[in-house]
């Protein structure tokens, strides 16, 4: 994307998820239809089953197919690879996801079920990675991308985990050509936050939702303190979200991580900056609201938070 222009970013007030998600994306003014005619591979969170914000909400999903199927995909997919020791397939299972996408008409992959044809190296030169990382044709082929994630902390090396790092799951967690662990060296490296950005150079998402109806402000990424924001977030750009997401957390009482400092030097936004991700400042973000008071209220609030750089 240019570095140049500013990006809107829309922040609404959501008495639910439906009008919420709709009144959101009907506030980017630049965003199109890119989903027109082409098969959409739809990115969520379902690292584990925990409910959310712990994964995905199912209304969310819903939501966002309703969405697609009005914006006239031709074909949609949901993909997503579970983390920790958890087999994909048992987290879409416990989650209803199967049946969900039955019920709709939409494909579903698990993509460590994939066959090793499925899978391609990608390089990532000069980044934190010591061989590349792997990742399904499908993200890398894919004619158009939305991706869907969460508002929380995260306590084991992430700081945060929003767009940008809901990326992990494109990843393999072992090699399909020599079993080499992907996840043991991202959760054994000093530059976590560093490498979780570079992930993000292995795909492009046309539009990012964030359902911040209700957040982890300490703990996650399975559970955590809970508050309620009670938004929906959406842009076109990963790094524009993740900015907006923290200044949302830090209206709360939220990790020193992910508190403290200027908004765009915290490590996986700066390097996601630095990589031409996105945005690299917050002067390229314009946050936009519908006419509610709330709305307009939320967004003076976190444009001041952006802007400072801490609470």
């Amino acid at each position: 994307m240019s570095q140049s222009r500013t990006v809107d970013v829309a922040v609404v007030e959501a008495a639910n998820r439906e009008q919420g998600v709709w009144d959101a994306v009907e506030l980017l003014a630049d965003l199109g239809n890119p989903f027109e005619g082409k098969h959409v591979v739809l990115k969520p969170n379902f690292n584990s089953e925990d409910e959310f914000p712990g994964s995905t909400h199912n209304e969310t999903l819903e939501v966002l197919i309703g969405l697609l199927q009005e914006m006239k995909a031709s074909e949609i997919t949901i993909a997503d690879r579970s983390g920790g020791g958890r087999i994909t397939a048992d987290v879409l299972r416990a989650k209803g996801i199967p049946g969900l996408a039955e019920d709709m008409g939409v494909h579903l992959v698990a993509t460590d079920r994939l066959p090793a044809s499925e899978w391609v190296k990608v390089g990532l030169l000069d980044s934190h990675w010591t061989r590349g990382i792997e990742v399904p044709k499908l993200f890398r082929n894919a004619e158009a991308l939305l991706q869907t994630c969460c508002l929380k902390t995260h306590q084991f090396g992430g700081g945060f985990t929003m767009s940008l790092k809901n990326a992990v799951g494109i990843v393999a967690k072992t090699s399909v050509i020599d079993g080499y662990d992907y996840m043991k060296e991202l959760h054994a490296s000093p530059y976590q936050q560093e490498m979780i950005a570079e992930i993000n150079l292995a795909y492009q998402p046309d539009l990012i939702v964030m359902d911040a109806l209700e957040a982890f402000i300490r703990g996650g990424p399975a559970t955590g303190e809970r508050a309620y924001p009670r938004l929906v977030v959406a842009s076109t750009d990963r790094v524009a979200v993740d900015a907006v997401g923290v200044a949302i957390l830090r209206q709360y009482d939220t990790t020193p991580d992910v508190a403290r400092g200027p908004i765009f030097e915290l490590p996986q936004i700066r390097h996601a900056a630095e990589l031409g991700l996105g945005v690299t400042s917050v002067d390229q973000i314009r946050l936009v609201s519908g006419h509610d008071l709330g709305s307009r209220q939320t967004v003076r609030r976190l444009d001041q938070l952006l802007r400072s750089g801490a609470e």
